[in-house]
């Protein structure tokens, strides 16, 4: 019998202890979700739907109290010894690089990767165009409210697929939306396993794009305008021929299509505070600087979080 498992993923700032699995079982399927059964900040979910013949193992994990008591001490002790690390790294006035404390792949991330960059990336294999096809298909069953934000296939079988909600301002989808897409999705692939179109046995993962989702410029500007984001781009040297490339994080002032141009302006975040001191707001100066950048300047532009 085809059995489909699911987990549910956050992706927190700091390392958790190992989760705690809630096994829900009703014929003909066996549902297993799991999740951290401490408070933490959701980056994004993950849903995966794979096959599998082997039989539900008996619950033998130790009770959500048990969990806690085990784990609550290290924690706590983690806990201290990071506010430790982040005092001092404020008492000693070190200058902190945006790209080292806020971007934890950015070396792996850039617009169009099929992953967090959004957009579609194919592996070169015979089925990747044929999974792809069913993909938006299945998209399209869903009235226009579900969108793929990216999709991408895999050398060893395997698809993945983000998708968001259109009728949401953030784009984030919810957990039945993508427990949705993610069933019609693999009853679509299960299918053309049966008529030979794509190879047997395709494991299947289908998440949100993440809160440090990646804006299309200048398609999405509008959308995420009243959001902080993270902006890296290239800019001229003064005095020189030559460019350089800058980071920073920023609010949208204004932008325009014709002359291909945004303005930005200082986001208000603890990164940009803490230069005019530590617990003061911006000052006259901060609230009042401008960076004008032309499109082509932008090599990425994210949603930025605090959390």
């Amino acid at each position: 019998m085809d059995l489909v498992s699911c987990w549910y993923m956050g992706i927190p700032t700091t390392s958790i202890p190992p989760p705690t699995k809630f096994t829900y079982s009703s014929s003909p399927f066996n549902l297993n979700f799991t999740f951290p059964v401490h408070s933490i900040s959701v980056k994004s979910f993950t849903l995966y739907a794979k096959k599998t013949n082997s039989q539900p193992e008996p619950l033998l994990k130790p009770t959500l109290t048990e969990e806690l008591s085990l784990h609550n001490d290290d924690e706590e002790d983690e806990q201290l010894l990071l506010d430790d690390l982040d005092e001092e790294a404020l008492i000693d006035g070190e200058d902190e690089d945006i790209e080292d404390d806020y971007l934890d792949d950015e070396a792996e991330l850039y617009v169009g990767d099929g992953s967090g960059g959004g957009g579609i990336s194919l592996a070169g294999t015979g089925w990747d165009k044929e999974v792809l096809r069913i993909a938006e298909e299945v998209c399209n069953s869903f009235d226009g409210e579900l969108k793929m934000y990216a999709f991408r296939t895999l050398l060893n079988s395997a698809v993945q697929v983000r998708i968001e909600r259109l009728t949401n301002k953030s784009g984030s989808p919810s957990m039945e939306d993508i427990e949705a897409f993610s069933t019609a999705y693999r009853t679509r692939l299960d299918e053309a396993e049966l008529a030979k179109t794509i190879p047997n046995n395709l494991s299947l993962e289908v998440s949100s794009p993440g809160v440090e989702r990646v804006v299309r410029v200048p398609d999405e500007l509008d959308r995420f305008k009243d959001r902080s984001m993270y902006v890296k781009y290239v800019g001229e040297v003064s005095g020189t021929e030559s460019s350089s490339e800058s980071d920073g994080v920023f609010r949208l002032i204004s932008y325009d299509i014709e002359t291909e141009c945004c303005t930005w302006g200082l986001a208000d975040v603890r990164i940009n505070r803490e230069k005019a001191g530590k617990g003061r707001p911006l000052n006259k100066k901060q609230r009042e600087w401008r960076l004008n950048t032309p499109f082509n300047s932008l090599r990425l532009v994210r949603i930025y979080s605090e959390i």
